[in-house]
């Protein structure tokens, strides 16, 4: 898998963990609980994907108000979730409210991340934590292709009708399997998988409908970052962040070039005779 769009790969990296909410119903001693940021009800999704754009892991029905940690830390945390851990040596990428932990690997804090943000600045980046902070956003946007595609297919998820709630959180997995099923099939070629392939940059708008990873760097306050608690074997992925930066920032290095300044053999004249380059002149100006 292509780490970014210089030639730097990185074949451990196994997918993307984010978070979205879509539309909920629910009877009105519960509605207060599940009214998170976007101001109406909503169910929180936490969910995993791939690089082919398939979901392979989702924890549904937390209601809105409840925070993205919260519903990680009971995934990853209860064997009977059947979460499906990175094998040794591999990782996820996960944004900055998520913890730093052995397999999951996180951008450098209080640095400019969102490929908007670097849009604005005509994509310069300013020193190596941006460079990685880039190309790891431009990486993990998998995952919001993937919720973009599968809400744009998927009306019911913005405007969920009134049935009992655990039926709500039914209708999120079995359209994420509906989801998976088309994006498998090669019978077909299917135009929403197609246009998210074609320019990675641009994403549906659904992507960004109640959705929990718009930015914990700017949606969420300093103090409820602060609190994102590092997990175990955080140091190793501290170590491989900075590996990763360092080829990173080597591969940049050697994309670029300058042209080789004309050696005294190249220049036109050069090593002729003085009487010579005198001939040539003269009959430069005949």
């Amino acid at each position: 898998m292509i780490f970014s769009n210089l030639t730097f790969t990185h074949q451990d990296c196994i997918g993307a963990i984010d978070g979205t909410h879509v539309d909920a119903r629910n009877q009105n001693s519960d509605k207060v609980t599940f009214i998170g940021r976007c101001g109406s009800p909503t169910q929180n999704v936490m969910a995993v994907c791939d690089f082919n754009m398939c979901f392979t892991f989702v924890m549904a029905g937390w209601e809105g108000s409840a925070h993205a940690r919260r519903g990680f830390k009971t995934a990853t945390r209860d064997p009977n979730n059947n979460f499906p851990h990175p094998p040794t040596g591999k990782y996820y990428l996960v944004d900055a409210g998520y913890p730093l932990q052995r397999g999951y690997l996180k951008p450098f804090p209080d640095t400019r991340y969102h490929i908007p943000d670097f849009a604005r600045a005509s994509n310069v980046t300013r020193g190596r934590k941006e460079m990685f902070n880039k190309r790891h956003s431009s990486l993990r946007g998998v995952i919001e292709r993937t919720f973009g595609v599968w809400k744009k297919k998927w009306v019911i998820l913005r405007d969920m009708p009134p049935y009992n709630f655990s039926k709500q959180v039914h209708i999120v997995c079995a359209t994420m399997a509906l989801h998976n099923y088309i994006r498998r099939h090669h019978s077909r070629s299917d135009i929403d998988f197609h246009l998210a392939e074609e320019d990675e940059e641009n994403m549906h708008s659904e992507a960004f409908e109640h959705r929990l990873g718009q930015s914990f760097t700017e949606e969420e306050t300093e103090a409820s970052i602060a609190f994102t608690v590092d997990g175990e074997g955080a140091s190793e992925m501290v170590e491989l962040r900075e590996r990763i930066t360092d080829e990173i920032v080597c591969s940049t290095k050697q994309t670029v070039s300058f042209p080789a300044a004309a050696s005294p053999q190249q220049l036109p004249g050069a090593g002729e005779p003085p009487a010579e380059k005198q001939k040539r002149g003269a009959s430069n100006r005949a």
